[in-house]
């Protein structure tokens, strides 16, 4: 195998690596990125439904509770859960962002909307169980989307919440006329009776983030295509035409031909080795010389 060839097959087997690992680097990278920025959306509509959940709670229940039990009809806005969705649903009619989802995944609502799904269920069970444990974030696929959700535990923080959901005897009568008294009651204070979720759709950001993946390969493997052709360039002229030459110089002089002279080469490793090939065609020259005048 020539050096060329030798050479190629390196630079080839380290281009390989290089993509592959930077490949998985970078991957890592994008996905990442794109998982801070779902992240980061679902952690401000989190804080916004909070936002609204308490300013419904300090500031609209406190006008509204006394009515109930004088209302036929339930003033459900008095519930800062019913309000966090009704909102949230209002921004939902925003084209861009219909896609995203807002639930307290409850395990026995009073409101059937806000019943917790197969999937919930297990988040709420799990936070049942461990109750200091941090949210969760992951990614689920529902509805043919691909989602990144956040999940909170709901627990029953005020007494004012037990009077809907303690006993239907205690809940106002207008609340029983609307939902019933089959569902929603038995919380207990303290008790963690649901799951905040905000759901963001992720397949447009993981797709951006897949596609910024694959022109930045494109950009890696053109890199390494252009160091490739450059070293071989380098070689080719520093390196290997010279030595060809070189060795073009010996077979001549080999053959008697004392006139063939090896050219004055730059000071590198190949021009030493022309250096050392004149000196030693100079001694071949007067040895043969010397070998001459002996015979005469």
């Amino acid at each position: 195998m020539k050096i060329q060839n030798k050479v190629n097959l390196i630079l080839i087997i380290v281009f390989i690596i290089g993509i592959f690992g930077s490949g998985i680097i970078l991957e890592n990278v994008f996905k990442k990125n794109a998982e801070n920025e779902v992240s980061s959306q679902a952690e401000i509509l989190m804080q916004i439904v909070n936002s609204v959940r308490k300013y419904t709670n300090d500031r609209v229940q406190p006008l509204l509770l006394p009515q109930l039990d004088t209302q036929q009809q339930f003033i459900a806005e008095s519930i800062p859960s019913y309000s966090v969705r009704e909102v949230f649903e209002l921004f939902r009619k925003n084209k861009e962002y219909e896609k995203f989802v807002y639930k307290d995944a409850t395990l026995n609502p009073t409101n059937l909307r806000d019943k917790a799904d197969e999937f919930e269920t297990k988040i709420v069970e799990d936070f049942i169980q461990k109750p200091d444990s941090k949210p969760r974030h992951d990614f689920r696929t529902f509805s043919g989307e691909k989602r990144f959700y956040i999940a909170r535990p709901f627990k029953i923080e005020q007494q004012t919440c037990l009077r809907c959901h303690n006993t239907p005897e205690e809940a106002p009568k207008s609340q029983i006329a609307t939902y019933g008294q089959e569902h929603g009651f038995g919380w207990k204070l303290n008790q963690i009776v649901a799951a905040q979720i905000v759901y963001v759709p992720a397949s447009s950001i993981l797709s951006k983030a897949r596609s910024s993946w694959v022109q930045m390969m494109g950009v890696v493997a053109i890199i390494f295509t252009v160091i490739l052709i450059v070293v071989n360039q380098l070689l080719k002229k520093t390196v290997l035409l010279r030595i060809k030459k070189i060795a073009n110089v010996a077979e001549q002089v080999s053959v008697g031909d004392m006139n063939a002279n090896f050219e004055k080469q730059s000071k590198d490793e190949v021009g030493d080795l022309a250096e050392a090939f004149n000196r030693m065609k100079y001694s071949l020259e007067m040895a043969m010389n010397m070998l001459n005048k002996n015979r005469n």
